[in-house]
């Protein structure tokens, strides 16, 4: 059984580290091709948004391969390249932004949110708590004159 994996991992191993790159995407020159694809883990897929153009099937990802690898093969530097694509599309392109003052909402909004609900549910809960424990201890109390006033008024709503 052992030997059964392990034949089975060589033979899909080599299938795994392509992901989505087509045959006629992958450089000839090794060095290049190994740059192009360490910029694009870090590359988003605008149409998936949640992978990168490397692991995405999607045009606009392929269509990102591409010009990465154009623009490497022109001579760019890595930093020129991901600074074209910021340029052009924003920090958003990037899966980890950088961390600056315009993308503060992208580091901080999820730990935002959550602070805000537990804040919340602590809130609705203490409050839940406190009116289900005192309902019946808030009530005043009648006086003696005020409960005769009352029972009056009953019997005589009883008459009518």
């Amino acid at each position: 059984m052992r030997a059964l994996f392990l034949c089975l991992a060589l033979i899909f191993a080599p299938l795994a580290s392509t992901y989505a790159v087509l045959p006629n995407e992958v450089l000839s020159d090794p060095l290049l091709e190994k740059r192009a694809r360490a910029l694009s883990k870090n590359i988003r897929c605008l149409v998936c948004q949640n992978q990168s153009i490397d692991d995405s099937n999607a045009d606009l990802a392929r269509d990102l391969r591409v010009l990465v690898r154009e623009r490497l093969t022109s001579g760019d530097s890595d930093t020129e390249v991901l600074d074209f694509l910021i340029a052009r599309y924003g920090d958003f392109v990037m899966l980890k932004p950088p961390f600056k003052g315009s993308t503060y909402i992208l580091w901080f909004g999820p730990i935002a949110v959550f602070v805000l609900a537990v804040i919340g549910l602590a809130v609705f809960f203490r409050r839940r708590n406190v009116l289900l424990a005192g309902a019946g201890d808030t009530a005043p109390r009648l006086s003696s004159e005020e409960r005769d006033r009352l029972t009056r008024l009953l019997d005589n709503k009883d008459e009518a």
